[in-house]
């Protein structure tokens, strides 16, 4: 190798360097900027419900949930997945690609907000909720759905926890499955008995690990999902059955 090629070679790695360490920079930045975000809306978490006495319903709320939405407008509730780190509020806009790439004050942000799909009830009294979340490399938002890809995992941490102001919801995860992003049965909410049966069975012929809970007609289910790198355009979802706590 002359001189001249040795200089180009060696500018070209340098240079190459320069750009890599840069956007690593940005990756890191993005990521303090996301654990800030975190710090500031820990305080509004909800308290997980515990055995007593039934609550009325006229006189249960969330407390954490009321003051979240009072300072962040589009606020709907709080998710949490144990052993996964999945521990956020989600949002609601308009549209779904606002909270892409935003954290849940409104500014830019790599990893965006955990946010509900826009055709989707806020109150959760659709047959299908559905929530998305990026896929993050340093586990963070919905990047821990990937540890769901293991029949261990899966069969070993079977429930997760929705948080609204007014009621509070078990979720029973019965289906991890990798699809396309649209496919259209996973990402409806059928309203009738036969089209919402067919989903199910959809579900449960096309999940890579499922258990039998016995969902029905007439129950509601809760689909959490985020990108997977399996093919080009796929998705991952959880799915899990939402069964009320709280009141």
């Amino acid at each position: 190798m002359n001189r001249n090629v040795k200089i180009i070679v060696i500018s070209g790695l340098i240079a190459a360097m320069f750009i890599s360490g840069g956007f690593a920079l940005q990756i890191q930045k993005g990521y303090q900027a996301e654990g800030a975000v975190y710090q500031d809306v820990a305080p509004f978490r909800p308290i997980m419900p515990t055995t007593g006495e039934p609550v009325e319903r006229e006189t249960f709320i969330n407390q954490g949930i009321l003051d979240l939405q009072a300072k962040y407008p589009d606020a709907v509730g709080w998710l949490t997945v144990p052993h996964t780190g999945i521990d956020y509020p989600f949002v609601q806009s308009t549209d779904n690609s606002y909270y892409l790439h935003k954290d849940i004050d409104g500014n830019n942000a790599v990893a965006g907000t955990i946010f509900m799909d826009c055709q989707s009830s806020s109150d959760f009294s659709d047959f299908n909720t559905i929530l998305y979340g990026h896929h993050m490399k340093n586990e963070t938002m919905f990047g821990p759905l990937l540890r769901f890809n293991n029949q261990e995992f899966f069969d070993t941490n079977q429930t997760g926890t929705v948080f609204l102001a007014d009621k509070t919801f078990r979720i029973d995860f019965f289906a991890y499955l990798i699809v396309s992003v649209d496919d259209l049965t996973v990402y409806d909410s059928p309203t009738d008995n036969r089209a919402i049966a067919a989903s199910l069975e959809y579900i449960s012929e096309n999940a890579r690990y499922y258990r039998d809970i016995n969902v029905v007609p007439g129950d509601h289910i809760i689909t959490l999902s985020t990108c997977a790198y399996e093919f080009q355009d796929a998705r991952m979802l959880l799915i899990g059955q939402l069964v009320q706590l709280q009141p």
